[in-house]
């Protein structure tokens, strides 16, 4: 609840948004030199998009640092700019919402955040923040009746849903798996630790010198089915240690000794199936809600394009 007014979330449809209004001032009381159709942006706004696209690169490990400032700042004005400018198209579209329309969205929305006192704590808000809280839910009202309008309702065609999954085979992959035979010692005591770890490099280096590695396992390991064969299996399916080690093999490779919190592993991988396009059929509705999206995406960013060709967008 913090955008001023104005500055309507992008939204996939559906639920009002809500903009609390503080006037023509920033909340913190400064303004940032954009002016937008006459309507000048405060610096906050600006600087909290910056933050959240940043942060979403951090958590994507594809930045260090503040190398890429520069591009997140212009990632951020742009964003602005087209939230603004969608908001006051809507504004001038549709300048009345009626009071059922934002008694309606209002109570949805309070559901949604558990009832009327959870969304006003959420807000920081009370009772008598009601009148301003219907104006913002208005604008939220209008900025979907427009963008519902951009996007139509056409449902996407077989045709294109089939072009769309040719177009883009590698997001319809199945998961890599591979098949690998494993060998573990349980750790029951610390001390033990150094006498288990030599006897997994020696039987490590029997395999490695051509003994039978099922036999050795078979022989060895702490399993109770005795059986070292563990059959296909895909990412995530067993702790995160394994996986790293097992899914950087080659067939055929066996494993250097290593630990986990059960104790001490030793793997040869015995075969992969590499990932392969699912067909089509499976996933459809996948496909379809995709295809629905890129609709979406693309009609929005026409649409902005559409009102910044006409739009005074001045910096200072």
């Amino acid at each position: 609840m913090e955008n001023p007014r104005h500055f309507p979330p992008l939204r996939a449809g559906g639920e009002p948004g809500v903009c609390f209004a503080f006037g023509e001032e920033s909340i913190y009381g400064t303004r940032m030199p954009l002016i937008i159709n006459g309507e000048t942006v405060p610096d906050e706004l600006v600087g909290r998009e910056f933050e959240g696209i940043k942060a979403h690169y951090e958590r994507m490990g594809a930045m260090s640092c503040c190398e890429r400032d520069p591009e997140f700042r212009e990632y951020a004005r742009e964003n602005v700019v087209a939230r603004v400018l969608i908001n006051q198209e809507a504004e001038r579209r549709f300048p009345v919402i009626s009071e059922e329309e934002i008694t309606a969205a209002l109570e949805n929305l309070m559901a949604q955040q558990g009832g009327r006192a959870a969304f006003l704590s959420h807000a920081g808000l009370t009772d008598a923040d009601e009148p301003m809280v219907r104006q913002e839910v208005a604008c939220g009202c209008r900025v979907d009746r427009l963008m519902m309008e951009t996007w139509g309702g056409a449902e996407p065609t077989e045709a294109e849903m089939r072009a769309f999954y040719e177009a883009n085979p590698d997001r319809y992959l199945t998961a890599e798996q591979v098949r690998a035979s494993h060998l573990f010692k349980q750790i029951e005591k610390v001390e033990d630790r150094p006498t288990v770890y030599d006897l997994l490099r020696r039987l490590r280096c029997q395999a490695l010198g051509g003994a039978d590695f099922d036999e050795i396992a078979r022989e060895n390991t702490d399993r109770e089915d005795k059986n070292p064969d563990l059959g296909f299996f895909g990412r995530g399916e067993f702790m995160e240690e394994f996986d790293t080690i097992v899914f950087s093999m080659e067939t055929g490779e066996v494993s250097p000794v290593f630990t986990s919190h059960w104790g001490f592993h030793l793997v040869r991988v015995t075969d992969r199936r590499p990932p392969t396009v699912k067909v089509f059929e499976e996933v459809r509705d996948q496909v379809r809600t995709e295809v629905e999206a890129e609709h979406r995406s693309r009609t929005t960013r026409d649409l902005v394009d559409r009102l910044k060709a006409t739009a005074v967008i001045s910096d200072g």
